[in-house]
């Protein structure tokens, strides 16, 4: 397995898109049903394989993560060549961008001293979509990117 397996509730939310993968294997509801009882690994194995494809297929459409934490947001634009990031810490320990109260505070002082950024791109490894995944992995979300392109505007 290339990525991680959906969750249940994904699994949920895509089973229509689960029983047309499962015909493309030549796999009717009732031999599924035989399978997960007298094979599980086979199951199992038909999951992973599903759960990669729908990983590939999200990666592939993928632009902008964002990760934020209470000091910092790393904010990466994902372009065809290589990955560009936008940096922001915050140096006031006080302040939390997670919350509200810290995230207002942080765009009425986004040009203060107290916050420094930094930008960097770096080519992808050979496999694009697995570096966008380790990103996810790490704490990263899929965004539309607004917070990026006004950075991308303001600090550019």
């Amino acid at each position: 397995m290339k990525y991680t397996r959906l969750t249940k509730q994904q699994l949920e939310e895509l089973h229509q898109e689960f029983i047309n993968f499962l015909a493309t294997q030549s796999i009717t509801g009732e031999e599924w049903k035989n399978l997960k009882e007298e094979k599980p690994e086979v199951a199992e194995e038909e999951i992973d394989v599903f759960s990669d494809l729908v990983w590939e297929g999200v990666l592939t459409k993928v632009n902008y993560l964002e990760n934020i934490s209470a000091q910092q947001m790393h904010l990466f634009q994902l372009s065809e060549k290589e990955m560009k990031l936008i940096s922001v810490k915050v140096m006031n320990p006080e302040i939390d961008l997670t919350t509200t109260v810290g995230f207002n505070w942080f765009k009425k002082n986004w040009q203060s001293d107290f916050v420094d950024y930094l930008t960097a791109s770096k080519a992808y490894t050979e496999d694009k979509n697995l570096d966008k995944f380790k990103l996810i992995q790490q704490g990263a979300v899929i965004t539309q990117g607004e917070l990026y392109q006004w950075f991308d505007k303001v600090i550019g």
